[in-house]
């Protein structure tokens, strides 16, 4: 069943297919209604949605805007008319979470499991995604939640939370840096590293740090995931960067992934990313999504506390 409006929905057709007659054939609907419909959005809101192209229609800036907007509405929509069919609350809904892979290890499935012990009608999904991914499904109301890291300002979502997360070099047990309490980057950069790519937040800032110092790397291993980076580490062929969520042990081991160590990096460049809970602006969340989130920022809050 659709709530939404008319001119909303055929705009999100073409939107999604770039092209009137595509959006016509999937609605079923004549290509004028759906050209009509665009064009009445268009004049209503005083600015073009579309560029017009002859092989199709692609968003302007202020389209995009408005993608995001009637995705949230779309989202909310189709949950409203679920609980209505079904007769139950939001609060027995799912909640769906978006995460860059570090939160993904601990932090966010902990969180999960404590909260189902309390309400285990309660459902997840999580999508480990991109930092940048993770923003924007919950902008779009494809996520209730996103836990990522940041950097600079953020002006598209709420940020529910937001602390500094050190960096740590995981290093093989009985490494000779091992027992170090903290290490820069020129000891860091004198064994072969594994690290993320270059679009990532912490390989910029690692970049960065390094240009400061005037260290040239090359890395051995290039890798976003980091399962191939721990296992490159306990096999000795060097070492890697993660970041310190507070789930460490506190004797350098982690139970988790047994055979390596951490050892804080000390270098103000990486105080300039933040681990951030967000949620979309704007729009109602369920009870659920919102007694998860602020279980999320207490975890968060309390893994960063001395």
């Amino acid at each position: 069943m659709q709530l939404l409006p008319v001119n909303l929905a055929y705009f999100l057709e073409v939107a999604r297919t770039g092209s009137v007659t595509e959006a016509a054939h999937a609605l079923n609907v004549a290509p004028s209604a759906i050209s009509r419909q665009v064009a009445k959005l268009e004049s209503g809101i005083g600015v073009p949605l579309f560029a017009r192209h002859p092989r199709g229609m692609t968003l302007t800036e202020a389209g995009s805007r408005l993608l995001a907007h009637a995705r949230r509405t779309e989202t909310e929509s189709t949950t409203l008319v679920e609980e209505l069919r079904t007769g139950r609350g939001a609060e027995a809904r799912s909640v769906a979470v978006a995460c860059s892979e570090g939160f993904a290890r601990r932090l966010v499935p902990r969180a999960i499991a404590g909260f189902r012990l309390a309400h285990p009608d309660v459902a997840f999904r999580v999508d480990v995604v991109a930092r940048q991914e993770a923003t924007r499904r919950v902008v779009e109301g494809l996520a209730d939640v996103a836990v990522t890291y940041t950097m600079g300002p953020q002006h598209d979502v709420r940020v529910e939370c937001a602390v500094v997360v050190p960096v740590a070099a995981i290093v093989p047990l009985g490494h000779e840096l091992a027992g170090r309490d903290r290490i820069g980057l020129a000891d860091l950069c004198a064994y072969p590293l594994a690290l993320a790519s270059p679009g990532t937040s912490q390989r910029e800032l690692f970049d960065i740090g390094a240009q400061l110092e005037g260290i040239t790397v090359r890395p051995a291993l290039v890798c976003d995931s980091l399962a191939p980076q721990y296992e490159f580490v306990r096999a000795g062929g060097g070492l890697a960067l993660v970041g310190d969520l507070g789930d460490l042990g506190g004797d350098g081991r982690d139970t988790g992934t047994e055979g390596v160590a951490y050892v804080p990096v000390d270098h103000p460049v990486f105080r300039q990313r933040e681990a951030q809970v967000q949620t979309a602006t704007g729009r109602r969340p369920s009870w659920s999504a919102t007694q998860f989130t602020e279980l999320l920022v207490a975890s968060l809050r309390r893994d960063r506390t001395p």
